[in-house]
């Protein structure tokens, strides 16, 4: 599977606290080997978030990606339930 990242992806990852980026890193790596592993709560996204897919990463932060091909997946931004939503 090849992950790819938006630039807002970036932008707002640089800002999380490393503790943040390392559960993310985590939940990658099982998103990597089954993307909708129990743990992720993967789940299709409504209104304008349509066509996209989130995963949780903690508690209140999720991750948003859209299947670009078979193989592929980009991940486009990454922050709050509160802020996203």
């Amino acid at each position: 599977m090849t992950i790819l990242f938006h630039k807002n992806f970036s932008k707002n990852y640089k800002k999380l606290s490393e503790i943040v980026r390392k559960q993310f890193q985590q939940r990658l790596k099982i998103f990597i080997e089954d993307p909708f592993h129990p743990v992720l709560h993967n789940h299709a996204l409504h209104g304008e978030w349509q066509n996209f897919r989130s995963i949780n990463i903690t508690g209140d932060m999720r991750a948003i990606y859209q299947q670009i091909s078979d193989h592929t997946v980009e991940f486009v931004i990454i922050d709050t339930h509160s802020n996203l939503y």
